[in-house]
């Protein structure tokens, strides 16, 4: 019988010798998740409100403060009555919906008259066409965001030399000289949006996992800024996170470029655990590729809180989080500097404003921030608790 015991007693302590070797590497695992986890919180809590992006040409960020103007300015723009045109890259999306939004708010407390919103749907001819056509209206103002520096730059050079105030979003033409031919450029911190969405995107794997990055194919400042702050903060700070593969996409049709590099990269990567995309619209193709793949656990980072990536982050699928620009505030921004010129004022040649980090617990208050409004129902609806 003693020995009967014993036969029966050796493998009951194989089970609970393998029991406790699995609870020893259980309790390992959670506490290398922990550290990055910390890791993630203790360098998202570092960013608040810092800038890490110097401008176009390497210059250092100012605050949006430096462009604030005193009752009695204020009183003095409103007297000219001085006009102004909007030319953006490309519009109907929720980014430029915010810049456009503060700017003629501002521009209307301002006594501004907007003469013009023209939209050039990422063809930089057609921006040079649109600037002809504004510049026939004699507007005092132009604030825009050219579509390819080099394409545009006579168009803006000649709205220059006419006398025209221009303060730009984000990208410069090449061969303009802030102070002389242009007043300003604001931009939010996207160096910095790529370092938040790399360390939320991180958090979100725990440290390791494989990876694609899809970036912005085109000569275009502030994308090449985010690709270049979420890849370094990757490999410089999250080596276990392996980036297998990355594709740039040139557009028009951003979601359906990215959701057909993402269709690619799941049959070949069967594998992969996330992928990051440049702003919110690729995101969308990306999450339209995961879904019909049957890949609704991939993690997907991003910048840009457009209305899509908000309800995902809302319902806590797929996108893990994102690092937000505040486009309404970089709207009054930019019509309190072209104001401020109209006055003779000096301005800095770089405004920047800091990266939001965005996730599922703070994406409702983030929306207010981010827009200056309530969140709209297809998102606080999608809520998940």
């Amino acid at each position: 019988m003693m020995l009967r015991r014993l036969h029966w007693a050796a493998p009951a302590a194989i089970a609970m010798l393998a029991l406790a070797a699995c609870s020893s590497e259980t309790a390992e695992v959670a506490e290398e998740n922990t550290e990055v986890s910390t890791q993630a919180d203790e360098a998202l809590a570092e960013l608040q409100g810092q800038v890490l992006a110097q401008g176009p040409r390497g210059e250092e960020p100012s605050p949006a403060s430096v462009a604030d103007l005193t009752d009695e300015e204020v009183a003095q723009v409103q007297e000219m009555g001085a006009t102004a045109a909007i030319v953006m890259h490309y519009g109907g999306n929720d980014w430029a919906n915010a810049q456009i939004a503060g700017l003629e708010q501002r521009f209307e407390e301002l006594g501004i008259e907007v003469v013009a919103v023209t939209d050039a749907d990422f063809d930089p001819g057609q921006q040079v066409s649109d600037l002809e056509t504004v510049m026939a209206r004699n507007p005092d103002i132009i604030v825009s965001i050219p579509t390819d520096p080099v394409a545009t730059a006579a168009a803006y050079q000649a709205a220059a030399d006419a006398g025209v105030e221009l303060v730009f979003m984000d990208n410069v033409p090449d061969g303009l000289e802030p102070g002389t031919d242009y007043v300003s450029v604001v931009s939010a911190d996207n160096y910095g949006n790529g370092v938040v969405s790399a360390h939320l995107m991180a958090k979100a794997l725990n440290g390791s996992g494989k990876i694609g990055l899809i970036y912005h194919e085109a000569d275009f400042f502030v994308t090449q800024q985010r690709y270049e702050g979420f890849r370094t903060t990757i490999e410089d700070e999250y080596p276990d996170i392996e980036i297998v593969d990355e594709r740039g996409i040139a557009g028009p049709d951003f979601a359906g470029d990215a959701q057909s590099v993402a269709d690619a990269w799941l049959t070949q990567y069967p594998d992969l655990d996330g992928v990051w995309a440049v702003w919110d619209v690729p995101a969308e193709g990306v999450m339209a590729a995961a879904r019909a793949a049957g890949r609704t656990d991939l993690k997907i980072a991003t910048q840009d809180l457009g209305t899509n990536v908000a309800i995902a982050l809302a319902r806590d699928e797929m996108v893990v989080g994102l690092g937000a620009q505040v486009p309404f505030d970089q709207g009054v921004t930019e019509a309190n500097l072209a104001a401020g010129a109209l006055l003779g004022k000096e301005a800095p040649p770089y405004v920047a404003l800091s990266a939001l980090p965005v996730s599922h617990e703070n994406v409702l208050d983030a929306w207010q921030q981010v827009y200056h409004a309530d969140p709209p129902s297809e998102v606080t609806d999608s809520y998940a608790d």
